[in-house]
C-alpha cells in the first residue's frame, strides 16, 4: 500500500520531500491522493514526466480539450513546453533507501528487452538512424520498421520529450513519428478528462451494441487459432513477447470486435494483461478507435479484411511464417489464405479452418451497429498508428 510504504520510507530516510511523476489513470490518481494525504506536511512535488504536455496545456481557443485529433495536434506542436525540474528543484540525493521489502517473484525467462535507461537510450539512438524511413516501413510487420520504444515510454525509462528532442521533425519520417507522440498525449489528456475511457464508450450511442461475446471464439482469438494467419501471428507474437506490431494490433482488434462481435473492453483487458507497453490510456483509446466508439475514431463500418491486410502489409508472408510456423512451407500465394491449399494440406499442417466467413461477419457487424445507433453507413476510411 503506497499510502503506508511511502510515508514510512520518508520517515526512515529523513527525506525532505517526495518527488513523483503524475499519471492520468483513475487508479493512479486515487493512489497519489492517498499518499499526499498520508504524508501530511511533507512536500509532494510532481511533474508530468511521461508526457510532452501536461493535461490542460493544449486547449482550443474556447479553453477546452479538442475532441478531434488534427486540431489538437496543430496546437500541440505550437505549444511551448512547460518547465521541467532541474537540480535546483531538490536537494542532492545523498543516499538511496535499499530495503527491497518482500522479494518480487523471479521471472522464468529473460525480459523481452534489455531494461533500464541506458538500454532505452541505446534503442532510441538506433531508431534515430532509421526513423527517416518510418512512413514507408511502419506498416510492415515482417521487418524491423518501428521503434519498439513503447515499453520505454510506458515505464518512463525514456521521456517522450527526450524522444522528440533527439529525433526532431526535419524529415517526413521524423515528423510523422513525433506526431504519434501527440496521439499519445491526446489519449492521456482524454483519460484525464474522462476517467471512464477504459470502461465506457465515449459515444453513448454505442452502449447498446448487441455483442455476441462467444467464449469459445474469444479463447480461439487469444490462442491464435482463428484460421486467419495474420490474426493468429499477431496473437502468438503477443503471447510470446508481450508486444505486437501496431498494424497487426489494429487487424486483430478489428477481427475481435467486428468479425466476432466481441465487446472491445474484453480485448482491451487482454492486451493490458499481456502487453509490456500496456498503458491504460493508450490501450483503451486505441481499442475505442478500432471499435468506432471513441472520439475521432474509425467509422463503425470500417472493418479490416484480415486476408487483404495480410497480403498488403506482409506480402511475402515473412511475419506469418515466423509466428505461425505450421504454415511456413506454403507458397506466398497461399500463406494468407491457407484454405486454398486444400483441406488435406490444412489438416497436415494442424492449422484450423477460418472460424468465420469474413464477408458474412462484416454484414453481421454492420447490422448490429446500425441496430444500436440507427446509422446507415457510408463514408471514407482513415486511420492512424501509435508509437510502438
Amino acid at each position: 500500500d503506497a499510502a503506508v510504504v511511502v510515508p514510512a520510507t520518508v520517515a526512515a530516510t529523513g527525506a525532505g520531500a517526495v518527488y513523483a511523476n503524475d499519471d492520468v489513470t483513475p487508479y493512479a490518481r486515487r493512489r497519489d491522493d492517498a499518499v499526499r494525504a498520508a504524508l501530511g506536511a511533507v512536500p509532494w512535488r510532481s511533474w508530468w514526466g511521461g508526457l510532452v504536455h501536461a493535461p490542460g496545456a493544449v486547449l482550443t481557443g474556447k479553453g477546452t480539450l479538442s475532441q478531434v485529433f488534427t486540431p489538437f495536434h496543430k496546437t500541440w506542436a505550437a505549444t511551448e513546453w512547460g518547465r521541467w525540474p532541474t537540480e535546483t528543484d531538490g536537494a542532492v540525493l545523498a543516499a538511496v533507501a535499499d530495503d527491497g521489502g518482500d522479494e518480487a517473484p523471479r521471472p522464468d525467462a529473460a525480459p523481452p528487452y534489455e531494461p533500464g535507461e541506458d538500454a532505452a537510450l541505446g534503442r532510441l539512438q538506433r531508431w534515430a538512424e532509421q526513423v527517416d524511413d518510418y512512413l514507408a516501413t511502419r506498416d510492415l510487420p515482417g521487418i524491423d520498421g518501428t521503434s519498439v520504444l513503447s515499453g520505454d515510454l510506458r515505464f518512463g525509462t525514456l521521456s517522450p520529450r527526450t524522444v522528440a528532442t533527439i529525433l526532431g521533425t526535419a524529415s517526413p519520417g521524423r515528423a510523422g513519428f513525433v506526431r504519434q507522440l501527440a496521439w499519445r498525449d491526446w489519449y492521456a489528456h482524454l483519460t484525464h478528462e474522462r476517467p471512464d475511457l477504459p470502461t465506457a464508450p465515449v459515444r453513448p450511442a454505442y452502449a447498446g451494441i448487441g455483442w455476441r461475446n462467444d467464449p469459445d471464439e474469444i479463447a480461439a482469438w487469444k490462442a491464435g487459432r482463428t484460421g486467419y494467419p495474420i490474426v493468429d501471428a499477431g496473437m502468438r507474437q503477443l503471447a510470446a513477447t508481450g508486444w505486437m506490431h501496431n498494424r497487426v494490433r489494429m487487424i486483430v482488434a478489428s477481427f475481435l470486435v467486428k468479425d466476432l462481435l466481441v465487446d472491445w473492453r474484453i480485448g482491451e483487458r487482454w492486451f493490458r494483461h499481456l502487453l509490456v507497453d500496456g498503458d491504460v490510456a493508450q490501450n483503451a483509446g486505441n481499442w475505442q478507435w478500432v471499435a468506432g466508439t471513441g472520439l475521432d475514431a474509425a467509422p463503425y463500418f470500417r472493418v479490416f479484411n484480415p486476408t487483404s491486410q495480410g497480403r498488403k502489409f506482409d506480402p511475402t508472408g515473412a511475419y506469418v511464417r515466423r509466428w505461425v510456423p505450421e504454415l511456413a512451407g506454403l507458397a506466398d500465394r497461399d500463406v494468407h489464405e491457407p484454405w486454398l491449399a486444400g483441406p488435406l494440406a490444412l489438416a497436415a499442417a494442424g492449422y484450423p479452418e477460418p472460424m468465420v466467413d469474413h464477408p458474412a461477419a462484416r454484414d453481421r457487424c454492420l447490422a448490429a451497429y446500425q441496430a444500436a445507433t440507427g446509422a446507415t453507413g457510408g463514408g471514407a476510411e482513415r486511420g492512424h498508428d501509435t508509437p510502438e
